[in-house]
């Protein structure tokens, strides 16, 4: 019986797929029995074919458009029968024990709701790509290590959340508090699940061990497009109103307050400045939409202590230097 299902989402990946595939397939003795499910986002630049072609192994399921990241995951996520879903990018390349590693790392602890790669950038694999996601009180999220040694983060670590591009999911937790919410359709999906994780008491770990090189942005181009900029901006608007009860916005609000002033500031260097000020707007008109209501994260008293242990990581993780 497998124990692992690895679903990729792909949307026109045809000059990652091959590889990504072939790297994963080649996994090391002693790995557990897995399967590969790759949920193709209506792709048309001839990456199913190649997929049919060359990787019959691999299970398949073609959506007639574009519907995001969040579900087309989804959909894996619903078809897999198996205790673990790992979540891989199609611009990636695994290591030999990267399976084995995330399996091991999750296993070892009943409360540990996912497990982060250490995702390595394409290029320049001395430097880390992300080693978990950090989530602080200015409302921004952003990878932990990037652009640092590799070195620096050779240790297994507690994080915020992990990163939805290479990481290792338990699916009994998946079904109590919700798989990803479809509304962000991509960016910051993976810090809103690894938050509701958390405030169900759950943990959120990386493991070095589980290496896998990532070229980036893919899908979308640069680091910093409109599309990108626009959306993140809303979902980090969205992050905040689904998961913080009231007393906690309000306390914290200042601090969001100078974090977003400042974002914008940076947008605003990069000419993108309105962009960000529509994608924030768009994020309160989603809080505050019948969908974003229903979605919102009910305040529960026995959560209380995992709330104020979150806000307690709030603040220490605007300590930039060392992550």
């Amino acid at each position: 019986m497998n124990e692992v299902t690895v679903v990729i989402p792909n949307y026109n990946g045809i000059k990652y797929i091959a590889d990504c595939l072939q790297a994963l397939l080649n996994q090391e003795a002693g790995t557990p029995r897995f399967t590969v499910l790759v949920v193709d986002n209506g792709s048309a630049d001839g990456s199913v074919e190649v997929m049919q072609e060359r990787f019959p192994e691999v299970e398949l399921v073609c959506l007639p458009q574009n519907t995001g990241f969040c579900h087309a995951v989804n959909v894996g996520i619903r078809q897999s029968q198996t205790p673990f879903v790992i979540l891989l990018n199609n611009d990636t390349r695994v290591y030999p024990g990267f399976v084995k590693a995330l399996y091991d790392a999750i296993g070892k602890d009943e409360n540990v709701f996912s497990v982060s790669a250490q995702m390595l950038m394409w290029d320049r694999p001395e430097l880390l790509d992300d080693a978990g996601d950090i989530y602080c009180v200015l409302g921004w999220a952003r990878a932990r290590g990037k652009g640092k040694p590799v070195e620096r983060f050779d240790n297994p670590a507690e994080v915020f959340s992990a990163c939805g591009g290479a990481a290792i999911y338990r699916k009994k937790v998946l079904e109590e508090i919700g798989l990803f919410d479809e509304q962000h359709f991509a960016y910051l999906e993976d810090l809103d699940i690894g938050y509701r994780a958390r405030i169900c008491g759950y943990h959120n770990r990386y493991e070095p061990g589980a290496k896998v090189l990532h070229y980036g942005s893919a899908s979308t181009g640069s680091r910093y497009n409109a599309w990108k900029t626009q959306m993140a901006a809303a979902n980090s608007v969205y992050v905040i109103w689904k998961n913080m009860p009231l007393l906690q916005f309000l306390w914290n609000f200042p601090f969001f307050l100078i974090g977003f002033i400042i974002k914008f500031l940076f947008f605003c260097g990069k000419r993108m400045g309105i962009l960000y000020l529509k994608g924030l707007g768009q994020g309160l008109k989603r809080s505050f939409s019948r969908e974003g209501r229903r979605a919102k994260v009910p305040f529960r008293i026995k959560n209380l202590r995992n709330y104020l242990r979150i806000q307690v990581e709030l603040y220490a993780n605007c300590n930039f230097i060392n992550s």
